[in-house]
């Protein structure tokens, strides 16, 4: 420009001497949907190779709902920060002697930069003083100065057992002291100095995933891998194998329920027994609450998931036809013959389970989960475009009858929570033995959502976090954002469903004296009236020798819901 005379050779020097302020460009879809970017990443470049995915210029179309990508991540990151409180408060990042406090509040100016701050930032604090008064905390962040009310504090008077082990907090009488480093959450926006209301908060340690699929297509239009990319790229919703708990029970039901049994099949829940081909050791499945309900229907079995009932279905339909019946839904992982699958003992993907529940959502259609729909190259030419690949794998009856009873759940059972989406839906919680894996899978005619919650190390989550408690409420949070603004549809009912009214506590058709009807579907000719209860087949047998699928390992047995 000096050469050209458009500046003069004094202003040419002058911009010679300027820092150059280098931008690096980022890209949205990794800062707004990492896991989701990574997972095409990872299979554009294992089809075409590297050089074709970063210098080839493909267009990339994919399946993803930018809205719901956000609404997912919240939910989970909403939903982890409340499971993580119900974990107990782990004390302060660290403390500061009073000479360093300053010094480090210049620190982290310099990285905040002049912006103001902003309402649900995630920020580290000193600690300056705590009134004896009203137990308020005045804190610094950088520059900046606010106030952590006691209500705002409130939730860390439950101290983290591992964090009192290690002498993190001493009490919680006085939880902050002057020279805490803490994690605070911005919650008003005062401008440039002035003074700020914060929450005392920290960064959980429990993970979690979502999967969403929508019915028909089969598209991933939300995923979630885990809590923070950029922490661990690891993808939970499909890397990671879990055990599903109570959450596979509708698959052994599905299959029961193409074996001849109805909703109002007469089942048993009484005590039971199974050898274990270790010597005169026995596997004595129990029930999550510890009590038995005698005769039973089949409906109020899966409402309530008592997991004896399961099991013992699980023995009379067969466990090599079950595993069969599950590889049909699209569940791929391997599957233990013995009868600790009926309680979920065998790893599988959220992928899988929210694959194998929209079988049910589908009317029976096995539909092939879609991440990408096109790629293009530079020169127009389309690479691959997605088609839906649509399997009809087992009756669209069946698919309802595994759709009404998973309403039950909803309605009646261990997945209350999700009534309040005040809109039809399905679904099944999940909880593995020590509370180390909670799940919920559920759907409306829309959308089929998992969610998962656990932490990467096996370990409890904590008394009472159940599936109906840890992670229901994120797959609520999320499908309630996901079906805004859209009308409220229903479940169809297939041709070959038919409905009567029969006793709720015998199962057989209604008469003159039953106290409590139900309004029950069927098969087409399984009425009760042709079809009767095989109590018989349901009672405390052990299995016989004979059958190895009924041999189960201690290993197995050390991981089973009970």
């Amino acid at each position: 420009m000096a050469a050209d005379g458009y500046i003069t050779d004094a202003q040419a020097a002058d911009a010679i001497k300027q820092p150059l302020d280098i931008k690096t460009k980022t890209s949205r879809n990794i800062k707004e949907m990492p896991f989701y970017t990574e997972q095409v990443r990872r299979y554009v470049e294992s089809k075409y190779g590297q050089n074709a995915l970063y210098a080839d210029g493909l267009s990339i179309y994919t399946a993803v709902n930018a809205g719901l990508q956000k609404a997912a991540q919240k939910s989970v990151d909403d939903g982890l920060a409340v499971l993580d409180k119900h974990e107990g408060y782990r004390g302060p990042v660290k403390h500061l002697k009073p000479e360093e406090i300053e010094a480090y509040c210049n620190t982290i100016q310099q990285g905040l930069g002049n912006a103001p701050l902003k309402p649900g930032e995630m920020l580290n604090a000193v600690v300056i003083s705590v009134s004896k008064t009203d137990q308020s905390a005045a804190v610094r962040v950088g520059k900046f100065q606010g106030t952590i009310r006691a209500e705002d504090m409130r939730w860390a008077r439950n101290i983290n057992p591992e964090a009192a082990r290690e002498g993190n907090v001493k009490h919680s009488a006085a939880i902050l002291s002057p020279g805490d480093v803490v994690m605070v959450k911005v919650k008003n926006s005062g401008g440039t100095a002035h003074r700020l209301e914060f929450s005392l908060d920290q960064i959980p340690k429990v993970q979690g995933a979502l999967l969403c699929l929508a019915a028909g297509t089969g598209n991933v239009t939300a995923m979630v891998g885990g809590r923070d990319f950029k922490d661990s790229q690891f993808n939970r919703a499909i890397q990671s194998r879990r055990q599903p708990g109570s959450s596979f029970k509708p698959i052994i039901y599905a299959a029961a329920i193409d074996k001849g049994y109805t909703p109002s099949t007469v089942v048993v829940d009484s005590p039971v027994a199974f050898p274990t081909g270790e010597g005169d050791s026995v596997w004595k499945p129990h029930n999550y609450e510890r009590n038995y309900l005698g005769h039973i229907l089949l409906r109020t079995a899966l409402e309530k998931s008592i997991n004896v009932v399961t099991v013992k279905i699980l023995q009379d339909i067969g466990v090599d036809y079950a595993i069969g019946y599950a590889r049909k839904l699209g569940i791929t992982s391997n599957l233990e013959r013995n009868l600790s699958i009926a309680l979920g003992s065998s790893g599988v993907s959220l992928l899988e389970m929210v694959r194998a529940y929209s079988v049910f959502d589908n009317g029976g259609d096995l539909v092939q989960p879609v991440f990408i729909t096109k790629i293009v190259d530079q020169s127009g030419k389309v690479l691959e475009e997605s088609h839906t690949q649509k399997e009809h794998v087992i009756d669209s009856s069946t698919a309802y009858i595994i759709t009404s009873l998973l309403e039950s759940v909803i309605k009646d059972g261990t997945g209350r929570k999700a009534l309040e989406l005040n809109r039809p839906a399905a679904g099944k919680t999940g909880t593995t033995n020590n509370m180390n894996d909670a799940w919920f899978i559920g759907y409306t005619p829309e959308y089929i959502t998992g969610v998962w919650v656990g932490f990467d190390a096996e370990a409890s989550l904590g008394r009472g976090e159940t599936g109906g408690v840890a992670a229901c409420p994120i797959w609520v949070e999320f499908m309630k954002q996901a079906l805004a603004n859209k009308p409220v549809q229903v479940f169809s009912i297939p041709a070959g469903v038919v409905f009567a009214k029969v006793d709720a506590t015998t199962g057989q058709p209604a008469g003159p004296d039953s106290q409590n009807v139900l309004f029950e579907c069927f098969k087409e000719g399984a009425h009760p009236i042709h079809t009767a209860a095989n109590a018989a087949n349901m009672t405390s047998v052990p299995a016989s020798p004979n059958e190895p699928q009924t041999q189960m390992g201690s290993d197995e047995l050390s991981k089973t819901e009970f």
